[in-house]
């Protein structure tokens, strides 16, 4: 057993962790633990922030939009105002976004958003630059790590949380702490289908939950309306950015008839809960298990958009010519550990920041491109907090809360969610996963964050944003 000590240890290393570690490196002892490979590389779009003629107060109605009115209206204020900064930020660091001739940085327009408002990289490879960018600057400045290190458990004490432990290349390791910030990321393979790397299973979540800290929102799991539909049922599908459709790329139906236009005023580019359940309808009319994305008249679309032009490559599409099969996939939780304006949750010690917390800037449907504009601005607000005051270490004797992994339960329980709480919910469907899930959410984490998504889903009684309630025989018929 290795036994380590830190200030403030943080549980994962994408834009938001790396946000809060680089914002303390000068002022704290800082510890960032991590398995690998989160969702923060894999994003393609860009970040969202008002620049030039564009208003933080237009920002902030899409974001209420997008979110039918049911995002904090001060958490989305906070987002959209600190916006600009944090991106400039980020640039210091180092990171290289796209822009003309002149330097002005080029933006882009995307789904829900009433103008372009979307910076950056290498056209639709946005994430993998921001992870480079931010990576880079930490070793630079030394950071400490401890990387390979998958964390399953919660030290406690004295009524708060005292550290971490976890196992990685060196055993079984413990970090003692005055404080732990889960920057974890989503719930990503606690479906079955998803655009989330493998290591995005909801961990961050079970171990809020084993400890007793509160979580809100978790009925509202976002769907991207465009994976790329390889003929895999399950796993990993490759995004297919909707900055496509910003760029003029039509979804059509089988037989190549258009139908967003009919669906939403702002057709391809309506919010992603709007897309994605008209997707998910045009492949029921057409009974086929995708849709199609046509790009082909979007100019240069390979250059621009490399990263999908290499996914669709592999299964022998060519963007340029094809048509694209798409799919829903599930993308990101817009809820998740309750936290206040500075990423503090419900236990004393622990902070959550990222996709992993609900700082209420998403409601019932996060818009597109403020995800990566979340982790820079709620990472820096935790790093500010936590630089200003650390909390004391809890007095008490340490117990250490833990998770468990049964893979067996936790192919049934993604089976039960893709079912069940997908597009389109009942409430027979909804019980009937409860039922079997809250029975074996102590056995395994999957079967925990998955039965906190259906409990989450029974309560809401309405359908808005990402939650929708269809009849029973509507669901039966698409199985």
């Amino acid at each position: 057993m290795t036994e380590l000590h830190a200030d403030v240890v943080v549980v994962g290393s994408g834009v938001a962790g790396m946000s809060v570690a680089l914002g303390l490196a000068t002022t704290r002892d800082v510890l960032v633990v991590d398995d690998g490979d989160g969702s923060t590389r894999w994003a393609q779009g860009g970040i969202a922030v008002a620049l030039g003629g564009d208003d933080p107060r237009a920002h902030a109605h899409d974001t209420v939009l997008a979110g039918v009115g049911l995002g904090d209206p001060e958490a989305i204020r906070r987002l959209v105002e600190e916006a600009p900064h944090r991106v400039a930020e980020l640039v210091a660091r180092g990171a290289v976004l796209d822009r003309d001739a002149d330097g002005v940085l080029l933006r882009s327009r995307e789904g829900g958003h009433d103008r372009p408002r979307v910076v950056h990289a290498g056209g639709d490879a946005t994430g993998a630059e921001v992870w480079r960018a931010l990576h880079a600057h930490a070793d630079r400045t030394g950071l400490r790590r401890l990387r390979g290190t998958q964390v399953d458990g919660l030290a406690l004490a004295g009524g708060g949380v005292a550290g971490i432990a976890g196992t990685g290349p060196q055993g079984r390791v413990t970090v003692r702490a005055n404080a732990v910030v889960l920057a974890t990321g989503g719930v990503g393979h606690v479906y079955a289908a998803t655009t989330n790397p493998v290591g995005v299973r909801g961990q961050g979540i079970a171990l809020a939950l084993r400890a007793g800290a509160a979580v809100t929102g978790m009925e509202f799991v976002q769907f991207h309306p465009t994976a790329l539909a390889t003929g895999d049922r399950s796993g990993q599908l490759p995004l297919v950015t909707e900055a496509l459709r910003g760029a003029g790329a039509v979804l059509r139906a089988r037989d190549g008839t258009p139908f967003m236009a009919e669906v939403h005023p702002l057709a391809d580019l309506a919010p992603r809960d709007v897309v994605a359940a008209a997707v998910l309808r045009a492949m029921r009319d057409d009974g086929t298990d995708h849709a199609w994305l046509d790009c082909r008249d979007v100019d240069h679309v390979g250059r621009r958009f490399p990263t999908v032009r290499a996914a669709c490559d592999d299964i022998g599409v060519d963007l340029a010519r094809d048509l694209v099969p798409v799919r829903p996939a599930e993308h990101f939780l817009c809820g998740g550990i309750a936290t206040d304006a500075w990423g503090a949750t419900t236990l004393p010690g622990l902070y959550a920041v990222g996709e992993v917390a609900d700082a209420g800037v998403h409601g019932a449907n996060r818009l597109a491109s403020n995800s990566l504009l979340e982790g820079l601005v709620y990472g820096g607000r935790v790093a500010a907090a936590l630089t200003l005051e650390l909390p004391a270490a809890p007095p008490g004797p340490v117990t250490t809360v833990t998770t468990a992994t049964d893979p067996a339960l936790a192919r049934t329980a993604q089976t039960l969610l893709e079912t069940h709480a997908g597009i389109e919910r009942s409430r027979e469907g909804l019980a009937e996963a409860e039922s079997w899930l809250s029975q074996r959410a102590s056995l395994d984490s999957t079967c925990l964050v998955a039965a906190a998504i259906v409990r989450a889903a029974r309560a809401r009684t309405e359908s808005v944003g990402c939650h929708r309630l269809a009849a029973s025989r509507t669901l039966a018929a698409a199985r």
